[in-house]
């Protein structure tokens, strides 16, 4: 009986082996099903400035953020410049690039053939100079990672009163 009962935890050891060997995944395919994975469209924070840092809520930090972005670029470009010479434009878009590194583009987007090159041009200048001293804003983050973001924000210049 001793023997029998050796013999069959023998066959069991030698048969229960094969269960350990399992097999590798392959690199390439790991990255592939990661990168599939992710969402390249969406961050997992938005960029941030000081003001609004100490806010826990996402979406309140990310509504706090376009909210203070708004308003410095309405008060800086909105003093004189562009409301005299250009009372006919109420609101433009600014488009605006938060790099890796903190630093800021901005860019004017303007409707099709809604104001000429020549104007267009002064208000490109207008809008570099007076926010070429924005505050610091902290980059989006997606993974861990500090990365570009680019967004489209409406700045009134001109309100109805």
């Amino acid at each position: 009986m001793r023997k029998l009962i050796q013999l069959l935890f023998l066959l069991l050891a030698f048969h229960s082996c094969q269960y350990f060997e399992k097999e590798v995944p392959n690199e390439k395919e790991l990255l592939e099903q990661e990168l599939k994975k992710i969402n390249w469209d969406e961050v997992d924070e938005f960029p941030s400035v000081l003001q609004c840092d100490t806010i826990k809520d996402a979406e309140i930090k990310r509504q706090c953020f376009f909210d203070y972005m708004a308003q410095t670029i309405q008060e800086r470009i909105g003093i004189d410049t562009l409301r005299v010479e250009y009372p006919e434009i109420d609101t433009i878009n600014v488009k605006i690039t938060v790099n890796p590194d903190s630093s800021l583009q901005f860019e004017t987007l303007y409707p099709n053939d809604s104001i000429a090159l020549a104007d267009k041009t002064k208000i490109d200048s207008i809008l570099t100079s007076r926010l070429s001293d924005f505050p610091k804003v902290e980059p989006a983050i997606k993974r861990g990672v500090k990365v570009k973001t680019q967004f489209v924000l409406p700045v009134i210049i001109k309100m109805e009163k």
